[in-house]
């Protein structure tokens, strides 16, 4: 293995683990009316975007790092042939963000075997995502990962999927899991201090899998697979709730 390269950290003064509220340029007021009560009105924060679920994942081809060595990685390509969870994370050589890396790889086998391939996100360059790499994880550093690390220098990819933060610089924590059409079909976006679950991620992807195999049905929370699922109908969703 190489020898790990040294690298200085400087955190941005406004990096206290948690975003700045940031105003919608979109309001909208909305008067609603129950029975004869009077109407209230009150102002929505809306965005004159698309919303991401449900719509065809943004695409980019983006260099990575992968066993040691610089790669391109373009979405696209996956289309037809696998499913993939992608996940943003602010910066290398941070705290919470190795936790999540290394939790994903130790259990990247769980999601090859349902067909899915795991991109991990920052705007970090290949450089640092090199030397993290080979910086041992009793000193904060990530060892050789089992998916490629996707360096995203000019932050474009951060903000096509709405997870930059503009006056930091850095992304959210997004995680997106796209099926093999390169639909969205699931996000979540927590605040950086906030670590996710991967656990969680395999079940919402199990689940994911399961309804496009079986259109008719649905999965109820928590659903896991050889769980009871549900048709989508007034009368036969009544053997599930039977079944409680």
């Amino acid at each position: 293995m190489a020898t790990p390269l040294s690298k200085t950290l400087t955190l941005p003064n406004s990096f206290s683990g948690t975003r700045k509220s940031i105003q919608s340029p979109v309001l909208r007021s909305i008067s609603l009316t129950r029975g004869s009560h009077s109407a209230k009105s009150f102002v929505v924060k809306a965005s004159s975007e698309l919303p991401l679920v449900g719509n065809v994942a943004p695409d980019f081809e983006a260099e990575a790092v992968f066993d040691q060595e610089f790669i391109k990685v373009k979405l696209s390509e996956y289309i037809g042939k696998k499913y993939v969870v992608l996940f943003f994370y602010p910066l290398d050589f941070t705290f919470v963000c190795p936790t999540e890396i290394t939790a994903f790889s130790d259990r990247y086998e769980e999601f090859k075997q349902i067909n899915t391939e795991v991109l991990g996100v920052s705007v970090d360059s290949v450089f640092s995502h090199l030397a993290w790499v080979q910086t041992d994880r009793k000193s904060g550093g990530l060892g050789d990962l089992k998916y490629p690390l996707i360096s995203d220098v000019t932050k474009s990819i951060s903000k096509s999927y709405g997870v930059l933060i503009p006056d930091q610089g850095v992304a959210l924590r997004g995680l997106f899991i796209i099926d093999k059409e390169g639909v969205i079909q699931h996000s979540t976006i927590n605040n950086l201090a906030i670590g996710r679950s991967v656990d969680e991620t395999k079940r919402t992807l199990q689940a994911l899998q399961y309804v496009q195999e079986n259109p008719d049905e649905v999965c109820p929370a928590g659903w896991k697979p050889g769980e009871k699922s549900m048709k989508p109908d007034p009368k036969l969703s009544k053997d599930y709730f039977a079944a409680l």
